[in-house]
């Protein structure tokens, strides 16, 4: 595990090199979900499959870039499930972007996955752990090292709410539990970025990130293996929860490496209230 850790680092200082210096614009080409592809993704996924490619523990790439999984050794122990460069189009506006990645044995489904990682790039990059040893962050050095910060752990309840989706295309239900937040005093935060929404929430304590069924995407947006998964495990791994509005999120199969689905993440207390909102949806 810790070579595929030191994999993520590697990839992470030249990703960030790129976003810095080479061109945000958008390519000719298109991913495996139809989303044309910007030469920053391309570039991003190039580095990770190469760095990846060194390792003989990794069986198997699957990336949101790709419409196929990618073998890579057939003796090999992990499945790496990774989104290069999340919120790539923020680049442009200098917001912060991110990497995630999931480490799956045996499939792609969310009982599957044995740890998570994830890097933002941002004023500062930092990269955040998941395993059995919890949660832990770390930030990049002068010296291009990562060093560690702290552990990380989510409070029963939090203050800060990111809806997203489209809001004209919200279920009732969905609208009605937006309102409810901030009616009980939640701060909107929400930049359009899945890594530095979930990052904020987590660093600040708590809080609430939706990405619901909406009537034009009934089956949500963001993809369990490259996406979700990864995050859920974060999430309960410091110690708060993620569901789809009624189920665990890693309690989910997929049928094929671009599934998605609904996704609510956060602290224990306003998941309580996604699944009261959502038991007659």
């Amino acid at each position: 595990m810790l070579e595929i850790y030191d994999a993520i680092q590697r990839s992470a200082l030249k990703i960030q090199d790129i976003i810095a210096f080479e061109d945000s614009g958008y390519s000719e080409n298109q991913n495996a979900t139809g989303d044309t592809q910007l030469e920053l993704d391309i570039q991003s996924d190039k580095i990770i499959e190469k760095e990846f490619s060194k390792i003989s523990s990794i069986k198997e790439l699957a990336s949101e870039e790709k419409e196929l999984p990618c073998p890579l050794n057939k003796n090999g122990k992990y499945l790496i499930g990774y989104d290069p460069l999340d919120g790539s189009s923020l680049a442009d506006v200098n917001l912060s972007v991110g990497s995630i990645f999931g480490i799956y044995e045996n499939g792609y489904d969310g009982n599957d996955l044995k740890a998570a990682v994830y890097v933002v790039y941002g004023p500062r990059v930092e990269m955040v752990t998941a395993d059995e040893n919890g949660v832990r962050m770390y930030r990049l050095g002068k010296d291009k090292r990562f060093h560690f910060v702290k552990e990380l752990k989510l409070n029963d309840k939090g203050k800060l709410n990111s809806p997203g989706g489209t809001q004209k295309n919200w279920k009732t239900n969905h609208k009605k539990l937006v309102e409810s937040f901030f009616e009980n005093g939640y701060r909107l935060r929400y930049s359009g970025g899945m890594v530095p929404d979930l990052h904020q929430i987590l660093i600040k304590g708590g809080g609430i990130f939706s990405y619901p069924a909406t009537t034009d995407l009934p089956k949500g947006k963001l993809r369990k293996i490259f996406e979700v998964f990864p995050f859920a495990f974060v999430y309960e791994k410091a110690g708060g929860a993620a569901i789809d509005g009624a189920t665990r999120l890693l309690d989910l199969k997929c049928e094929q490496i671009h599934d998605t689905t609904p996704c609510f993440f956060g602290s224990k207390e306003e998941i309580k209230k996604v699944r009261s909102s959502y038991a007659y949806d």
